[in-house]
């Protein structure tokens, strides 16, 4: 899969790539998001994503307030439900999931380092074989079970990182890893001025699409806790129905 077939609209007849994959050396430092350019990640705060053409890749924008990202076509979005609501946004491919969050970071570099050194021990935590590989940005960091393979992509820009974590089958995992970075080149970031703590996630807003679904789906859930509450109690009480009693004996 080429890397990142796009262009700004206005240049875009004269954009050409003929090999727009970088070589990256094994030595190579973790790279800062593009502030300006034809490749991303993108600062959404000083870069505007309507002067891009993404029509190649996408059918659309994903806006989730801190993140707006092109959906790949063939592509859905899934709501992870918690507990309180919406806990987590995947986007489902052909290939696996992909996990997009974005942290608030401070101005200095090196969130992503202390970051992949807490993902390689929680994965070695979780029984995963880890290892690292170099990709556009940087180290990504892999684990591998007996299932799958975990692929996170660290990205640090203007006072955020961006964070892509892939799950994928291990026969589906480097076209998983391709498009992760084809979408994580697309995407862009936006910090705000609010002060936010370093390390904490940036707020995520649901399209009214989603919050729509997200509400049926906690509806349907509320109501299904319901009924096999009544069936548990049913049960209990028939049980109770059930249980013979001891005629008095005559003395």
């Amino acid at each position: 899969m080429a890397m990142w077939p796009f262009g700004k609209k206005q240049e875009a007849a004269e954009s050409t790539y003929e090999d727009p994959t970088p070589e990256v050396p094994e030595d190579v430092e973790p790279q800062e998001a593009t502030v300006a350019g034809d490749t991303g990640p993108f600062d959404g705060d000083t870069v505007d994503i309507a002067e891009f053409d993404f029509s190649d890749f996408s059918l659309g924008i994903l806006d989730l307030g801190s993140m707006r990202i092109p959906l790949p076509k063939n592509s859905q979005v899934q709501v992870e439900m918690g507990e309180q609501g919406p806990k987590m946004v995947h986007i489902v491919t052909e290939f696996g999931r992909i996990t997009p969050v974005a942290f608030a970071a401070p101005n200095s570099a090196g969130q992503w380092a202390e970051a992949g050194e807490q993902i390689t021990q929680g994965m070695m935590g979780d029984g995963l074989e880890t290892d690292v590989d170099q990709g556009p940005w940087g180290p990504e960091i892999i684990g591998q079970g007996e299932h799958g393979k975990i692929r996170v992509i660290g990205v640090e820009g203007p006072r955020w990182m961006l964070r892509m974590t892939t799950t994928a089958p291990h026969d589906r995992a480097e076209g998983l890893r391709d498009l992760a970075r084809e979408i994580t080149a697309r995407t862009f970031v936006y910090r705000g001025s609010d002060p936010i703590l370093a390390g904490n996630s940036l707020p995520v807003v649901l399209p009214k699409q989603l919050v729509e679904q997200v509400q049926q789906a906690m509806q349907q859930r509320a109501e299904q806790a319901q009924q096999q509450a009544a069936q548990a109690l049913k049960a209990q009480s028939q049980q109770v129905d059930e249980v013979p009693t001891e005629e008095p004996t005559e003395k």
